[in-house]
């Protein structure tokens, strides 16, 4: 496998042993529910069923991102063994996780001058950044070098594709992303937003359609318009919900009877405590690889 360590953070959002299955280290997030702090450990700790509800509860919720001293103690235990490290963020877009590791990359340099540590910007969240990990640990295992998988990774970071939708807006107006007055309007409406992450790591709006059904098929049209290879794709496809499973097995669905040669390549995972604390429950982000992405 290589004398190199793939690693990412807690919010890739799939569960430990799926991490372990591909041979992935991830550090850890920190939120909270309440005054009660949790490492973001992919659910280890508490059930997403008692995570959203504890949001639905009344429960506020404050995250944090891995500091540059966390960073540094990490990386320190794979330098010891003598093993470069490929490191994957959070998007700078959502984040400033990825300026903390690149600090700590940095002081790595002075004490191991021996190795390595690249920090990269997945540009992504959720999802998506799962598929990116899922992707270089195939690559790894077919026999990329370090610098040969930095290159593929700095190469193709843009045609991964992100696309969410939610079906309850009452999260994201708690946290400013929605005027209480548009909330107002839209949850009275019955609007589900379709938003993508653009070409600088952003979550933006693309489409307001009313109600799960519309949402869903604007979700299928943006991966049929934009997927690699069209019917040909042989990539796979990622996707997270939080506390709504039902709505991510309806896209995966969709998708399996657009493209009957999926049906093997579609994984679906909770959306985790850091990024959930955000959107709430409700949400469905569907990631595959396509063409690049738009700002």
């Amino acid at each position: 496998m290589g004398d190199y360590v793939i690693s990412c953070c807690s919010t890739v959002d799939t569960t430990e042993e799926y991490l372990k299955e591909k041979n992935v280290e991830y550090i850890c997030f920190h939120y909270y529910l309440d005054d009660k702090h949790y490492r973001d450990d992919l659910f280890k700790s508490i059930s997403p069923k008692d995570f959203y509800q504890a949001m639905l509860d009344g429960a506020m919720t404050k995250t944090s991102q891995v500091n540059a001293d966390e960073f540094s103690e990490y990386f320190r235990t794979f330098l010891k063994e003598g093993k470069d490290i490929i490191h994957i963020t959070l998007s700078s877009g959502i984040s400033g996780v990825y300026n903390s590791a690149r600090i700590a990359a940095d002081e790595m340099k002075e004490e191991f001058p021996d190795r390595r540590v690249v920090v990269i910007d997945s540009l992504t969240a959720s999802a998506g950044y799962a598929l990116i990990i899922d992707k270089m640990a195939e690559l790894r295992d077919q026999g990329y070098d370090f610098d040969k998988l930095v290159s593929w990774v700095d190469n193709h970071i843009q045609n991964q594709n992100t696309w969410f939708f939610t079906t309850d807006l009452t999260f994201f107006i708690r946290g400013g992303r929605i005027s209480k007055v548009s909330g107002w309007f839209g949850t009275a409406l019955n609007i589900c937003p379709l938003l993508n992450i653009n070409d600088e790591g952003k979550l933006v709006p693309r489409q307001k359609c009313r109600g799960k059904k519309l949402v869903k098929k604007a979700a299928l049209a943006a991966v049929k318009e934009r997927i690699e290879n069209g019917d040909g794709y042989d990539g796979n496809i990622f996707i997270t919900h939080s506390v709504c499973y039902e709505d991510a097995r309806d896209v995966a669905d969709m998708l399996e009877e657009a493209f009957p040669n999926m049906k093997e390549k579609i994984r679906i995972f909770d959306i985790g405590p850091t990024i959930g604390a955000h959107t709430g429950p409700g949400t469905v982000a569907v990631a595959f690889w396509g063409n690049a992405k738009e700002h």
